[in-house]
């Protein structure tokens, strides 16, 4: 059995007592920030403009862990259930838990367990290597889809057919998503030298 590791969000800071509890109620909130903004910046991508957002939300798991990703993680879906407009495309007209229950529904609970996997990667030190980033990045990939596509195929299937699903639900966006893994699998072994070398 692999030893436990820490992740990237224990090794700068307090680590225990009052202090503690302040600096991860701080990354909980500066956590549904990025979601929130990752949400609505959008990347031209043909065929479809893509967002970071899944970026983001596998980096959260990373880098906090999976308990503290998943408080994060469901943190961002309570204030947009609460009808705050931080999710992709919600607006005025179209928020809350009415927009959930839309065509992403099933992505943003694949969200939150691809997050609270993550974290128990990056708990083994998947996150300090750049070929198990990877496959970390494409697991967690994995699973939102696993998620998203039968919610797609539930409301889409029956009006748009089994390959539009698939082809709007992840093909259109695989190729973003390997320039997302990529970066993460790069970025987090630096991240990793860079703390080592700092402590050294």
């Amino acid at each position: 059995m692999t030893a436990s590791r820490s992740v990237l969000a224990e090794t700068l800071g307090p680590r225990s007592g009052t202090a503690l509890r302040v600096k991860q109620a701080v990354l909980v909130v500066l956590g549904i920030a990025m979601l929130a903004i990752a949400a609505k910046i959008k990347v031209p991508f043909w065929p479809v403009p893509a967002t970071l957002q899944t970026f983001v939300v596998l980096s959260i798991g990373a880098s906090f862990g999976m308990r503290l990703g998943l408080v994060t993680l469901l943190g961002y879906l309570l204030i947009g259930v609460l009808g705050f407009n931080v999710f992709t495309s919600s607006s005025a007209e179209n928020y809350g838990l009415s927009y959930m229950l839309g065509a992403t529904g099933g992505y943003l609970v694949g969200f939150v367990v691809a997050a609270g996997v993550m974290g128990a990667l990056a708990r083994r030190g998947w996150d300090r290597s750049v070929g198990r980033m990877a496959l970390a990045m494409l697991i967690g990939n994995a699973i939102v889809y696993a998620f998203g596509l039968p919610w797609m195929a539930y409301l889409f299937l029956a009006d748009k057919g089994a390959a539009w699903v698939m082809q709007w639900g992840m093909v259109n966006f695989l190729p973003f998503d390997a320039v997302k893994l990529a970066l993460a699998a790069l970025l987090f072994p630096a991240i990793w030298k860079a703390v080592g070398d700092a402590r050294t």
